[in-house]
């Protein structure tokens, strides 16, 4: 039997932007007191923001009494193979009715949001129920990876 080996270490900026830039399902966390609501999005990053949709509920409700979150995506390929990307920051709820500064978000979101999902707040959408946009602006941003040696007779993610 091979001894396992683990490494872990930070994540640089431009690479922890790429891998947002990547992917499109992440977990956010809303906390309100002693109540934290972890959710999975599809999101879109974009120049320091992350633009998401949500659905009326306890995520909406506590980010709608406190505006900060924190956004997590992982890439996994093995027990001890590892990359994670967490963002924390403020978030804004966006309308498509508020004054015109808020609308031109509205439909930058938006935008961005249908170059993953086309269909996004058409006929066709597949989440109608995620009725809310929001962004979270990336205030803080910390990225870790893990790496091993001699873990073939480990299972794969």
């Amino acid at each position: 039997m091979t001894a396992i080996s683990v490494r872990t270490g930070a994540l640089d900026r431009p690479f922890m932007e790429t891998m947002l830039g990547r992917h499109h399902v992440a977990r956010i966390a809303f906390a309100f007191h002693d109540r934290i609501v972890l959710s999975l999005v599809n999101y879109v990053y974009a120049s320091d923001w992350v633009y998401a949709r949500i659905e009326a509920g306890s995520g909406l409700t506590t980010v709608q009494h406190r505006q900060w979150a924190a956004l997590a995506v992982d890439e996994i390929d093995g027990v001890y193979d590892w990359r994670s990307v967490t963002v924390h920051g403020s978030v804004q709820l966006l309308a498509a009715d508020e004054a015109a500064g808020a609308s031109s978000e509205f439909a930058k979101a938006l935008a961005l949001l249908r170059t993953v999902v086309p269909a996004v707040f058409t006929a066709d959408d597949p989440t109608p129920e995620r009725a809310q946009i929001l962004r979270l602006h990336v205030n803080e941003i910390v990225g870790t990876e893990s790496r091993s040696t001699g873990t073939d007779q480990l299972p794969q993610a």
